[in-house]
């Protein structure tokens, strides 16, 4: 072939678009979490997530200025959260370390040989912060002198000045520690594997009680306001529950009060049969908020969709307090108790927004207009909200909503001056057909270059599958990070399609329990077919260049399009993926009965991209950390021997002793590296 010709083939091909920004400036942004009010409604305190460095921020009225009261360094990979303020707001007590596995070790990502621990912490508004011990979950006693905490199970705690030590040796492991309004008892979550009991602590007399204790699951405890008795919810005893499919209908749980001297409890309330039957949890500091007017705030799908109702404690009636077609998310009651603050999707499927209702009369009333995305609503003493909020370009930041209604950020100086804000796209809102006819929501990324030409196009699912993606960043660092990751694949020219399957959050129950999901028949493979086809449809994108990314369920879903239609994905990258549920699974079945056992692992694997080996053909990029708490490592190990067998080209990346939400920031931008110059060299001629 003369010279002539190589030139003029040269030009026919698509180029490799140059990006405006790099993965590390996408990436670079600082990220909030764990928002709280101070028990008097005049300071906040969150934490930030700055490149790895976590630290505890503060700010306090009026000026609301921020300042770090911890003074972390590096990127350690240990977690902090927990946040609970000492009543006075002088200071916070926090978690700093990630949950310990099965074997009670806590996530070493450095691979320190000597190890981590998860830790109770002490941090004085103006001070240095402390260690107090060895655990997590921090609960303050209402007078501010003394500190509870969980440490392999059982309570631990001190008065402040004093030293640690295990407070009650029980059977069972502790969680949700509920103070009484007096100080004078604690409530807490005794579970006890296939059941759980709701406890009571005497300090005075050091005795401890059971409240209506049965075969069911007990959790979720609030005490009542004059601090003699306690309201809980109630799930039925479902030995033969599932956890990888469907569960649209099942025993209804309800709520129950019991008196916290005696123990005797009764029923006040119980969930309807079908639609609602089986809990459903909002995001809030406890599934029950005792409000004014002797009242219970709680979480209900009677209606298909995620609402709040209030019970009535005298007589158990019950009324509707978020009507509409929309669902709650985060949920907190203003200081007085007199009106909730929360996140929903009401009139913006796929954003999230502020309301507030007030529980005596009214319709809920819409706090944050426009098109960016609120949550983590924390009410303040002064009619005001502390809030998270983003939008499409720019991502999570801390902020105050004042009685007017506007929004101030807390430190607009945080964002790097490299962040790449105005070089982002907007993602467009499409709907998807799946191959069943099902309709799906997904963002649409589109490269700001020559739309005239045909691009290379990425599909991606999220995991979860109890998740949402939206219009925008993300209120969950993981999709946070996935959401900058999508981002720059379309500075780099690609046509990204982010795809809400089925099986996700924000649609209603039907949506979110479709049949056959998962390990029970994969159903959603008809929305990876629909996303295919979506995008071979258009006149933009290359159907030769069309691949897929996911990690954890859409590392699965990643996998399964790749086993099972490699003709219309021509590459992938699998972080963490589910490759054969019966991994997985922890119980299928009662162990009595064989055959229903069998026919459950049966179609599990029949699920699985592992049935469909034989027909995957497309190279893939297979990342995990070996640590992994979520998805079992196997899942990978078991792949990569398939794939060799099959003869089906591969890379990996395993990162020692990294968990399944990779701790490290370091980690997070070697796997958006090695994507990036995997997928380029696949989709990319």
């Amino acid at each position: 072939m003369n010279r002539l010709k190589w030139i003029l083939l040269f030009c026919a091909l698509p180029l490799l678009a140059a990006p405006s920004f790099t993965v590390d400036q996408v990436l670079s942004a600082p990220f909030p979490d764990d928002l709280i009010a101070s028990p008097k409604g005049d300071a906040i305190a969150w934490v930030l997530n700055a490149s790895g460095v976590r630290n505890v921020m503060v700010a306090r009225a009026p000026a609301w200025t921020p300042h770090a009261i911890t003074k972390f360094t590096k990127d350690d990979g240990q977690e902090i959260g927990e946040i609970a303020w000492k009543p006075d707001g002088s200071a916070v007590v926090f978690t700093r370390g990630g949950e310990p596995n099965g074997h009670g070790v806590v996530p070493n990502p450095l691979s320190l040989t000597s190890g981590e621990r998860q830790e109770v912490w002490i941090a004085p508004v103006s001070g240095t912060p402390a260690r107090l011990g060895d655990g997590h979950s921090p609960a303050i006693s209402p007078d501010g002198s003394t500190v509870f905490w969980v440490q392999n199970g059982q309570i631990w705690g001190m008065t402040f000045g004093g030293h640690p030590s295990q407070w009650i040796h029980a059977r069972g492991s502790a969680s949700e520690i509920r103070w009484s309004p007096d100080g004078s008892r604690f409530a807490f979550t005794s579970g006890r594997g296939d059941h759980a009991f709701i406890a009571v602590y005497d300090l005075k007399g050091k005795a401890l009680r059971f409240l209506d204790p049965s075969a069911d699951t007990d959790q979720s405890p609030v005490w009542s306001p004059d601090g003699k008795k306690i309201a809980f919810i109630r799930l039925p005893a479902s030995p033969t529950e599932f956890e990888f499919g469907p569960k649209p209908t099942g025993p209804p749980w309800s709520i129950r009060i019991a008196d916290a001297a005696t123990g005797k409890g009764r029923e006040i309330w119980r969930a309807q049969a079908g639609m609602g039957s089986v809990f459903r949890p909002m995001q809030a500091e406890n599934q029950l908020l005792w409000v004014t007017g002797d009242h219970l705030v709680f979480p209900w799908e009677r209606d298909g969709c995620l609402h709040l109702y209030s019970l009535t404690v005298a007589n158990g009636s019950v009324r509707l307090l978020t009507p509409g077609d929309f669902e709650i998310e985060d949920v907190a009651a203003t200081p007085d108790r007199k009106a909730l603050v929360f996140s929903s999707n009401q009139d913006d499927a796929d954003r999230r927004h502020l309301w507030s209702v007030a529980l005596e009369r009214g319709a809920p009333r819409r706090l944050t207009p426009g098109a960016g995305i609120e949550w983590a609503p924390a009410p303040l003493q002064n009619g005001g909200v502390a809030l998270l909020h983003s939008d499409a370009r720019m991502p999570a930041r801390a902020a105050i909503l004042d009685s007017a209604g506007t929004v101030r950020d807390l430190a607009p100086s945080a964002m790097p001056a490299t962040f790449p804000s105005a070089a982002l796209v907007e993602p467009q809102p499409v709907i998807v057909t799946a191959k069943d006819g099902l309709r799906i929501h997904g963002q649409l990324f589109l490269p700001s270059d020559d739309a005239a030409r045909r691009h290379a196009a990425v599909v991606f699912f999220h995991g979860g599958s109890r998740r949402q993606m939206l219009l925008g960043w993300h209120y969950m660092f993981y999709y946070s990070q996935t959401y900058a990751f999508n981002e720059y694949l379309a500075s780099k020219g690609y046509v990204v399609l982010s795809i809400n399957y089925r099986g996700g959050i924000g649609y209603g129950e039907v949506f979110r329990e479709a049949p056959n999901l998962g390990a029970t028949g994969a159903s959603e493979f008809n929305d990876v077919l629909g996303a295919a086809a979506f995008l071979r449809g258009r006149a933009d994108v290359d159907a030769a260049r069309v691949g897929v990314w996911g990690g954890s369920y859409g590392g699965y879903l990643t996998a399964l399009a790749l086993a099972r239609a490699s003709d219309l994905f021509a590459a992938g990258v699998d972080l963490h993926g589910v490759h054969d549920w019966n991994l997985e699974i922890t119980k299928p079945a009662p162990a009595r009965d064989a055959e229903k056992r069998k026919a459950i692992e049966r179609i599990a694997f029949e699920s699985s991209p592992m049935a469909s080996i034989a027909t995957w053909r497309s190279p893939v990029l297979l990342i995990q950390g070996d640590d992994d708490r979520t998805v079992a490592f196997a899942q990978m190990v078991q792949l990569v021997e398939a794939l060799r067998k099959q003869g089906v080209p591969f890379e990996q990346i395993v990162f020692p002793d990294e968990v399944h939400d990779f701790l490290l920031e370091a980690d997070w931008l070697h796997a958006f590296h090695a994507a990036d110059d995997f997928l380029a060299r696949h989709l990319k001629p």
